[in-house]
């Protein structure tokens, strides 16, 4: 443990900051896993209803990783890769769906 004074406090301060990054990606996570879990759930039964969730949930997913990224949670090319991965798999329904017609 540090005896100064100022390296007590930017331990207690890098605690902090470690503890609110971590509730960042964890909710990127979070809703990284409902848009995939839509995206499966729309596959198995393509309805206009479930096309709009899955759409709603890459845009909350999406809204949540910017989020992250503007808090220094995230680097900002982790971030293009998450999205990335989001609409990778989004896109790939509308292929299937392409070849199943």
């Amino acid at each position: 443990m540090a005896n100064i004074k100022s390296a007590i406090k930017r331990v207690e301060i890098a605690e902090r900051n470690r503890l609110r990054n971590k509730s960042y990606k964890s909710s990127v996570k979070t809703f990284m896993k409902k848009c995939f879990a839509a995206v499966g759930s729309h596959a198995a039964n393509p309805t206009p209803e479930s096309e709009q969730i899955v759409q709603a949930s890459l845009a909350s997913a999406y809204s949540h990783i910017d989020k992250a990224v503007k808090r220094g949670a995230l680097h900002a090319n982790t971030a293009a890769r998450r999205k990335s991965r989001l609409m990778r798999t989004v896109k790939g329904l509308e292929v299937d769906k392409t070849t199943v017609s």
